[in-house]
Parts: structure tokens; C-alpha cells; sequence
């Protein structure tokens, strides 16, 4: 007999999926190759996100302060401590 393992990947959806629970914010990409990595561990572990635009900003020789935008990937709040964990880690 042979079994199959069923996995069944997470991703991306909607924002209005999210409505009426909550959420927080575990990461802010500020290039491509970052929201992808932050992607790439959120679909390993099977975890449900939404991303909006998030303002943050950066220091010019530790003095001037430059706003940027960047992807602000969004969870359950329940989640939110272990994606963390997990993005510090591997993104």
C-alpha cells in the first residue's frame, strides 16, 4: 500500500480575511529579496499572512533619519510570536 503524505501549504490572501480578528505585524521587507525570504518561511510553516504598505525608516550615519516604504507582512496575533522567531532566524 502506498501512502501519500497531504500538506497543505498556506499563503497569501486577502486582507478582509483577517476582519474582525487579530492580527500583528511580525516583519517590514524594505527589499524584494527580504519579503521574499519572510515569504518563503510564512509558506514553509503553513501559516496564513496578508501584507500591506508600511512606512519605516533608516539612519544616515546613525544621525539622519530616511523614510522608506517597505512590505509589512501580517498574522494572527496568536502567531505572531513564533513567525517572529522563525523570520529572525531564517529571513
Amino acid at each position: 500500500m502506498h501512502v501519500t503524505a497531504l500538506v497543505t501549504s498556506m499563503a497569501l490572501v486577502d486582507p478582509e480575511t483577517f476582519d474582525d480578528k487579530d492580527v500583528a505585524i511580525i516583519y517590514i521587507a524594505g527589499r524584494l529579496a527580504e519579503g521574499e525570504r519572510v515569504e518563503q518561511v510564512l509558506s514553509d510553516n503553513a501559516i496564513d499572512y496578508t501584507v500591506d504598505i508600511e512606512a519605516f525608516q533608516k539612519h544616515v550615519l546613525g544621525i539622519l533619519p530616511i523614510e522608506y516604504e517597505g512590505v509589512g507582512f501580517y498574522v494572527l496575533a496568536g502567531q505572531a510570536e513564533f513567525c517572529r522567531v522563525s523570520c529572525a532566524t531564517r529571513a
